[in-house]
């Protein structure tokens, strides 16, 4: 598998990285299994492995330890903090406070002595930039954790945080995690761009747009999916955002045999052509689902192929704005009240 350049860090990973949100409870509870799974993604060349506290509380990070005993050095391992890790309103965030405590929890469970890259798992509207960056910074200088990243962060929020690190003379994110696929292409307009101008790396997220993608869910098939995992906006398929989703399904559908590759090919391969996309993360729950993963590694897509996908969804576009990661908290009615 081809190797691609982290940024402007001089870190090479391979273009597909396993996502393990699916090892543990929350998805393959098999411990056995999941770490075959890791270990054929690890035969197959993939050299980036992204994991985060909260997935399964923690024990997708101790799955993940376990799978690369005796391979730590070959892996750039990627974990995040930021989500709730207990009751208590101190265990979450992005205080200084709580990231040294933090730390050194994912470090048990990861069975390491560093962290490659240690990524905020979303902003936080409450603490100053500032204080992530320079605890943050103090672990970088421990020798705790390489370099440092976000998640989910605004074209605003990225340039927020590269000009306090500037003036403030600490690390800077040299990554940006955002979620991206043929059906959620909003960061086309802003994200992107700004990771680009600032030389981050960017891996992406949800390639296959929570399983939109994989042909799972097609137009007449029955009802919706149901899952607690699973917001209802997003899946309600009795919603006009997602009966345009539907109608987009088949016609990529359509595009992807008659280019000779499967749906979920196309979908993973279009996100690895994008130039400021360094890698998509992909989150298998079973080996025939990493197997179907593997091959969108080695495809091109013509540029009739791509223009094709741009005139299904044009480009910038997400259709069911319930898809973004984005606006949250500016657009929760305590902030847009006048």
């Amino acid at each position: 598998m081809e190797q691609r350049l982290l940024g402007r860090t001089g870190v090479s990973v391979s273009p597909l990285c396993l996502g393990a949100m699916m090892f543990g409870p929350w998805g393959n509870d098999d411990r056995a299994d999941a770490t075959r799974i890791i270990h054929r993604a690890l035969d197959a060349g993939i050299t980036f492995v992204d994991t985060a506290d909260v997935y399964s509380g923690g024990i997708s990070e101790e799955i993940v330890g376990e799978a690369i005993r005796g391979r730590r050095d070959d892996v750039v391992l990627a974990t995040k903090f930021f989500m709730p890790m207990g009751d208590d309103p101190n265990q979450r965030g992005g205080s200084r406070r709580w990231i040294m405590r933090e730390v050194e929890a994912s470090l048990r469970r990861l069975n390491t002595d560093h962290i490659d890259l240690y990524q905020v798992h979303r902003p936080s509207p409450d603490t100053d930039v500032e204080e992530t960056l320079g605890a943050l910074t103090d672990l970088v200088r421990q020798g705790k954790v390489r370099y440092i990243g976000s998640s989910s962060y605004s074209g605003s929020q990225i340039v927020e945080a590269q000009w306090a690190s500037r003036a403030r003379h600490l690390e800077r994110f040299v990554t940006e995690q955002p979620p991206y696929s043929i059906l959620v292409r909003g960061i086309e307009q802003d994200v992107l761009p700004t990771t680009q101008r600032y030389g981050m790396g960017t891996l992406t997220y949800s390639p296959l747009s929570g399983g939109w993608l994989s042909g799972r869910w097609r137009k007449g098939a029955g009802a919706s999916p149901t899952s607690s995992a699973r917001p209802s906006a997003r899946f309600d398929m009795s919603s006009p955002a997602n009966q345009r989703k539907l109608d987009a399904v088949e016609e990529l559908a359509q595009l992807a045999d008659q280019a000779g590759m499967s749906l979920i090919e196309l979908a993973i391969a279009f996100v690895l052509h994008h130039p400021g996309v360094t890698s998509a993360i992909v989150g298998p729950r079973t080996m025939e689902q990493l197997e179907s993963y593997l091959p969108a590694a080695d495809i091109r897509l013509s540029t009739d192929v791509l223009d094709r996908i741009d005139e299904i969804v044009a480009p910038g576009v997400t259709i069911n704005p319930d898809d973004t990661s984005y606006g949250a908290a500016e657009l929760a009615p305590a902030a847009r009240r006048r």
